[in-house]
């Protein structure tokens, strides 16, 4: 056999990585069409933002003229997998920015192995900068027509929240606020939460040395924005932020420990949080409908609408 066709790793039902950076991908690789959608009145319609990198934008029906928050968002999918078209991707923002009333710029950046991060923070700096161009004139009428430039939030599900933070130091003072959801964030310290699944721990961590083969290791800034070498939380520009994790998640230590530190820094913004008691990582996507994927639906709502 190949050397290079070693499997590296394997997650059964998602993913599995070879040597040689190939992939194989059994999860998230249906395509939805965006749409106007018949329950929400949710509009949809795909852009290309630079080479290489597209987004969904999302318009919801709209009652009056005033113009209403920009969510620049970052789908999750451990760097990995998943994109902006994907059923479980689509529906989510849609149902997101139906309740929350906004303009939403879903971005589908570039996947790992086939590019290495830090690929896919590169295009999500460059998609940032393509929503922020809009300000004064673009091509998309979605954002210059109905886009309130003082109120960008940018926003992210797992390594699409460890995205969105690093997005909001890129963004600095352009942005009003940030919205991380069950963030994907690492250390060389083991937390509690760590137990509750010892074995998906591990593969986190195996992957992101996977995803990430430059990386220096868990105290890379890249996954621990904590460490010692990363950039100081309190150089944030942005002056509100939101932590949403499960209470039953493996990563959910990490997002408290965000907070604190956050809270503990000279950072002089206003910090929330919130806990899905006895839930799981992502468990929002997968019961969209339960009471707590749709409490926690309304506190991002009401954040970023500043109620």
């Amino acid at each position: 056999m190949d050397s290079n066709d070693e499997i590296i790793y394997d997650s059964e039902g998602y993913i599995r990585i070879y040597k040689s950076g190939r992939a194989e991908r059994f999860h998230g690789l249906e395509f939805v069409p965006p749409s106007s959608d018949p329950v929400t009145g949710v509009s949809s319609k795909d852009a290309n933002v630079v080479p290489g990198v597209t987004a969904r934008l999302y318009m919801p029906k709209l009652d009056s003229a005033k113009k209403i928050p920009i969510l620049v968002h970052f789908h999750g999918g451990a760097f990995c997998m998943g994109s902006s078209f994907d059923p479980l991707a689509h529906n989510y923002i849609t149902s997101l920015v139906a309740r929350a009333n906004v303009v939403a710029v879903s971005v589908n950046y570039r996947l790992a192995p086939e590019n290495y991060l830090p690929a896919a923070y590169e295009d999500s700096y460059a998609a940032l900068d393509w929503v922020l161009s809009h300000k004064n004139d673009g091509p998309e009428p979605w954002l210059t027509d109905h886009g309130d430039f003082t109120q960008v939030y940018t926003s992210g599900e797992s390594s699409g929240a460890n995205i969105a933070h690093h997005v909001a130091m890129y963004g600095g003072s352009k942005l009003c606020g940030a919205v991380l959801i069950h963030p994907y964030f690492l250390s060389s310290e083991k937390v509690e939460s760590d137990e509750f699944n010892p074995a998906l721990a591990d593969k986190l961590v195996q992957l992101w040395k996977i995803v990430c083969p430059t990386t220096i290791g868990l105290d890379d800034p890249w996954i621990n924005p904590l460490a010692a070498d990363a950039p100081p939380l309190a150089i944030l520009g942005c002056k509100r932020v939101l932590i949403l994790v499960g209470g039953a998640d493996t990563l959910r230590d990490r997002g408290r420990a965000y907070c604190e530190k956050l809270k503990e820094s000279e950072w002089k913004g206003e910090v929330k949080y919130w806990e899905a008691p006895g839930k799981g990582h992502g468990f929002y996507v997968f019961e969209p409908k339960s009471e707590l994927s749709e409490e926690q639906d309304k506190i991002i709502a009401d954040f970023v609408n500043k109620i």
